[in-house]
């Protein structure tokens, strides 16, 4: 079965704004608490999976119950996080596109290791995204086109040693052909100056965050 779009809801900072995101056709997982937050909203998760160590034995039978599967794992013996067994799900759905939310919030280790989780989505030629209140995250290896989705920055931040051949179009700050080592902050708040623009890369894994305070 190939879905257009697959959307996790995992944990972590959750809110019922996500749901204006959502389309009918959209393949839905519930990650540990973030199935418990669709089931508390009206929404039926196509797969909930996780551990579920963080809902109460009422609220996972709950959980399971209301979803169309219920996949569970030992919260102890266990390799993946609840969010990286979600994004297997999604990835074997063969989707477009994954949007992922509910993975950032105060613990910094789910925060990044969910970021760093969207180089295997790109190795499988499935465009990731990972958004919260404030963010709008991305990731290249070659090129995007990034909309202006009202969010007051764009910053490019490279996920490899170096990342070179970037140019920008459609930005405050334009590039040609430079070059971004990890560690510099040279591609921090740019900002667009129209509806989108383009980041072309030549080579490595470019980190591309829309934010806002």
């Amino acid at each position: 079965m190939s879905s257009k779009r697959v959307v996790i809801f995992a944990g972590g900072e959750l809110s019922p704004e996500y749901f204006d995101l959502l389309d009918e056709d959209d393949f839905i997982i519930g990650a540990d608490h973030g199935a418990l937050f669709l089931i508390s909203h009206g929404y039926t998760p196509d797969i909930a999976v996780g551990d579920f160590d963080s809902v109460s034995l009422e609220a996972l039978q709950d959980i399971e119950s209301k979803s169309k599967k219920t996949i569970t794992c030992d919260a102890v013996n266990k390799d993946l996080t609840d969010s990286e067994m979600a994004l297997d799900i999604a990835m074997d759905q063969q989707p477009d596109s994954i949007l992922l939310l509910g993975v950032t919030g105060t613990r910094m280790d789910h925060s990044l290791a969910s970021i760093q989780m969207m180089t295997r989505a790109l190795q499988r030629q499935i465009n990731c995204y990972v958004m919260d209140t404030h963010n709008y995250i991305t990731l290249t290896g070659s090129q995007a086109v990034i909309n202006d989705l009202g969010y007051t920055y764009v910053s490019l931040l490279p996920l490899t040693p170096e990342v070179s051949g970037i140019t920008l179009e459609g930005f405050q700050y334009p590039l040609t052909d430079a070059s971004l080592k990890l560690g510099q902050s040279l591609g921090v708040s740019n900002k667009l100056i129209s509806s989108s623009g383009t980041v072309t890369i030549r080579s490595g894994l470019l980190l591309i965050i829309q934010s806002k305070d």
